[in-house]
Protein backbone atom coordinates (compact mmCIF):
# COMPACT_ATOMS: atom_id res chain seq x y z
CA UNK A 1 0.00 0.00 0.00
CA UNK A 2 1.26 3.42 -1.00
CA UNK A 3 2.49 5.96 1.75
CA UNK A 4 0.46 8.67 -0.17
CA UNK A 5 -3.01 7.39 0.29
CA UNK A 6 -3.35 7.33 3.84
CA UNK A 7 -2.37 10.89 3.93
CA UNK A 8 -4.55 11.87 0.96
CA UNK A 9 -7.18 10.42 3.01
CA UNK A 10 -5.57 12.39 6.03
CA UNK A 11 -5.45 15.64 3.74
CA UNK A 12 -9.45 15.46 2.75
CA UNK A 13 -10.70 14.83 6.19
CA UNK A 14 -8.85 17.78 7.56
CA UNK A 15 -10.11 20.04 4.45
CA UNK A 16 -13.53 18.97 4.68
CA UNK A 17 -13.66 19.30 8.80
CA UNK A 18 -12.25 22.95 8.35
CA UNK A 19 -14.44 24.01 5.57
CA UNK A 20 -17.11 26.56 7.32
CA UNK A 21 -20.67 26.77 5.90
CA UNK A 22 -22.71 29.64 5.12
CA UNK A 23 -26.31 29.60 6.32
CA UNK A 24 -28.31 28.73 3.35
CA UNK A 25 -30.24 32.26 3.58
CA UNK A 26 -26.91 34.11 4.19
CA UNK A 27 -25.09 33.13 0.52
CA UNK A 28 -24.63 35.18 -2.49
CA UNK A 29 -22.06 37.58 -4.00
CA UNK A 30 -21.99 40.49 -2.45
CA UNK A 31 -20.04 43.66 -2.54
CA UNK A 32 -17.19 44.43 -0.31
CA UNK A 33 -18.36 48.23 0.29
CA UNK A 34 -17.57 49.00 4.04
CA UNK A 35 -19.71 50.72 6.52
CA UNK A 36 -17.58 53.80 6.51
CA UNK A 37 -17.57 54.46 2.72
CA UNK A 38 -21.24 53.92 2.71
CA UNK A 39 -21.38 56.51 4.89
CA UNK A 40 -19.67 58.86 2.45
CA UNK A 41 -22.31 58.28 0.61
CA UNK A 42 -22.08 57.05 -3.65
CA UNK A 43 -22.98 53.35 -2.82
CA UNK A 44 -26.72 53.46 -3.20
CA UNK A 45 -28.07 50.57 -4.84
CA UNK A 46 -25.17 48.05 -3.86
CA UNK A 47 -26.12 44.50 -2.46
CA UNK A 48 -24.19 44.21 0.65
CA UNK A 49 -23.95 41.45 3.47
CA UNK A 50 -23.06 43.15 6.86
CA UNK A 51 -23.21 42.04 10.21
CA UNK A 52 -22.65 42.92 13.73
CA UNK A 53 -23.78 43.84 17.21
CA UNK A 54 -27.49 45.19 18.05
CA UNK A 55 -27.75 48.39 19.61
CA UNK A 56 -31.39 48.79 19.40
CA UNK A 57 -34.92 47.01 17.39
CA UNK A 58 -37.39 49.77 16.97
CA UNK A 59 -40.17 48.23 15.46
CA UNK A 60 -42.79 50.48 13.20
CA UNK A 61 -45.63 50.68 11.34
CA UNK A 62 -44.45 48.44 8.52
CA UNK A 63 -40.81 47.75 9.27
CA UNK A 64 -38.56 46.69 11.88
CA UNK A 65 -35.12 48.53 12.22
CA UNK A 66 -32.45 46.89 13.59
CA UNK A 67 -29.36 49.39 14.60
CA UNK A 68 -26.13 47.88 14.67
CA UNK A 69 -22.13 47.64 15.75
CA UNK A 70 -20.56 46.51 12.33
CA UNK A 71 -17.88 43.25 13.09
CA UNK A 72 -16.32 41.92 10.30
CA UNK A 73 -17.72 39.05 9.24
CA UNK A 74 -16.13 35.08 9.54
CA UNK A 75 -16.04 32.40 7.10
CA UNK A 76 -19.40 31.75 8.17
CA UNK A 77 -20.89 35.07 7.83
CA UNK A 78 -20.97 35.92 11.48
CA UNK A 79 -20.03 38.39 13.10
CA UNK A 80 -16.30 37.79 15.01
CA UNK A 81 -17.61 38.34 18.83
CA UNK A 82 -15.20 39.56 21.53
CA UNK A 83 -11.98 41.22 21.11
CA UNK A 84 -11.18 39.43 17.53
CA UNK A 85 -14.19 41.57 16.13
CA UNK A 86 -13.14 45.23 16.10
CA UNK A 87 -15.88 47.98 15.61
CA UNK A 88 -16.21 48.70 11.57
CA UNK A 89 -18.67 52.02 12.63
CA UNK A 90 -22.48 51.94 13.02
CA UNK A 91 -25.75 51.01 10.26
CA UNK A 92 -29.24 50.25 10.51
CA UNK A 93 -31.01 47.19 8.90
CA UNK A 94 -34.90 47.59 7.95
CA UNK A 95 -36.72 44.73 7.37
CA UNK A 96 -40.60 44.66 6.66
CA UNK A 97 -43.10 43.24 9.62
CA UNK A 98 -42.64 43.26 12.81
CA UNK A 99 -39.23 41.59 14.60
CA UNK A 100 -40.02 41.44 18.87
CA UNK A 101 -37.13 43.76 20.39
CA UNK A 102 -37.20 41.30 23.38
CA UNK A 103 -36.03 38.33 21.49
CA UNK A 104 -33.73 40.82 19.21
CA UNK A 105 -32.05 42.75 22.23
CA UNK A 106 -29.12 44.36 23.19
CA UNK A 107 -26.17 42.76 21.87
CA UNK A 108 -26.76 39.64 20.01
CA UNK A 109 -25.85 39.19 17.21
CA UNK A 110 -27.34 39.21 13.73
CA UNK A 111 -25.97 39.14 9.96
CA UNK A 112 -28.46 40.67 7.02
CA UNK A 113 -28.42 41.13 3.29
CA UNK A 114 -29.97 43.86 1.32
CA UNK A 115 -29.13 46.67 -0.67
CA UNK A 116 -28.01 49.94 0.45
CA UNK A 117 -30.21 52.69 0.30
CA UNK A 118 -28.99 56.38 1.82
CA UNK A 119 -28.01 57.46 5.37
CA UNK A 120 -30.35 57.47 8.25
CA UNK A 121 -29.58 60.28 10.90
CA UNK A 122 -29.51 59.87 14.33
CA UNK A 123 -28.42 60.98 17.71
CA UNK A 124 -25.55 59.34 19.79
CA UNK A 125 -25.02 61.18 22.54
CA UNK A 126 -24.66 64.75 20.86
CA UNK A 127 -23.76 63.88 17.84
CA UNK A 128 -25.42 63.60 14.45
CA UNK A 129 -24.38 60.47 13.02
CA UNK A 130 -25.06 59.01 9.85
CA UNK A 131 -26.10 55.21 9.19
CA UNK A 132 -25.70 53.77 6.39
CA UNK A 133 -29.29 52.04 5.61
CA UNK A 134 -29.90 48.34 4.28
CA UNK A 135 -32.79 47.42 3.25
CA UNK A 136 -32.59 43.77 4.55
CA UNK A 137 -33.82 40.72 2.36
CA UNK A 138 -32.70 38.61 5.02
CA UNK A 139 -32.21 39.15 8.92
CA UNK A 140 -30.41 36.09 10.49
CA UNK A 141 -29.91 35.94 14.41
CA UNK A 142 -27.43 33.91 15.80
CA UNK A 143 -27.71 31.53 18.34
CA UNK A 144 -25.73 33.09 21.84
CA UNK A 145 -22.57 31.87 21.70
CA UNK A 146 -21.89 28.81 24.56
CA UNK A 147 -19.06 30.39 27.58
CA UNK A 148 -16.99 28.19 28.98
CA UNK A 149 -15.97 28.10 32.10
CA UNK A 150 -12.06 28.85 33.03
CA UNK A 151 -10.34 27.20 35.45
CA UNK A 152 -8.07 28.84 37.70
CA UNK A 153 -4.54 29.11 37.01
CA UNK A 154 -2.74 25.66 36.90
CA UNK A 155 -5.98 23.66 36.66
CA UNK A 156 -5.81 22.61 33.00
CA UNK A 157 -8.86 20.07 33.97
CA UNK A 158 -11.22 19.80 36.46
CA UNK A 159 -10.04 16.41 37.46
CA UNK A 160 -5.91 17.43 37.89
CA UNK A 161 -4.74 19.69 39.92
CA UNK A 162 -3.43 19.77 43.11
CA UNK A 163 -3.98 17.07 45.51
CA UNK A 164 -5.43 14.93 42.02
CA UNK A 165 -3.01 15.44 39.07
CA UNK A 166 -0.14 13.57 38.15
CA UNK A 167 1.77 14.41 41.14
CA UNK A 168 4.12 12.27 43.46
CA UNK A 169 2.93 12.59 46.67
CA UNK A 170 2.18 15.98 46.55
CA UNK A 171 2.43 18.92 49.58
CA UNK A 172 -0.36 16.44 50.80
CA UNK A 173 0.56 13.50 50.87
CA UNK A 174 -0.67 10.52 49.05
CA UNK A 175 0.11 8.13 46.36
CA UNK A 176 0.10 9.55 42.89
CA UNK A 177 -1.42 12.74 44.36
CA UNK A 178 -4.31 10.85 45.41
CA UNK A 179 -5.42 11.77 49.03
CA UNK A 180 -5.57 14.89 50.83
CA UNK A 181 -5.04 15.86 54.36
CA UNK A 182 -5.58 13.09 56.63
CA UNK A 183 -9.46 13.51 58.46
CA UNK A 184 -9.68 12.04 61.53
CA UNK A 185 -13.30 12.27 62.75
CA UNK A 186 -14.25 12.01 66.89
CA UNK A 187 -17.45 10.88 67.98
CA UNK A 188 -18.39 11.16 71.52
CA UNK A 189 -19.07 8.02 73.14
CA UNK A 190 -22.43 6.92 73.22
CA UNK A 191 -24.83 7.94 76.99
CA UNK A 192 -24.92 5.17 79.52
CA UNK A 193 -28.52 3.09 78.53
CA UNK A 194 -31.42 4.31 80.30
CA UNK A 195 -32.16 2.67 84.33
CA UNK A 196 -28.32 2.12 84.91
Amino acid sequence: MSLYRPLTLAAAIALLGGCATIPQPLQGTYTDVSTTSAQQGGAGGTRVRWGGEIIKTEPGQQETCFYLLSRPLDSEARPQGGNAGENQGRFVACRAGFYDPEVFTRGRELTVTGTLHGAVSQKVGDYDYAYPRVEADVVYLWPKRVAYAAYPPGYYDPFWGPGFGPYWGGPWGGYYGYGGPRVIVVRPPPPPPAGK
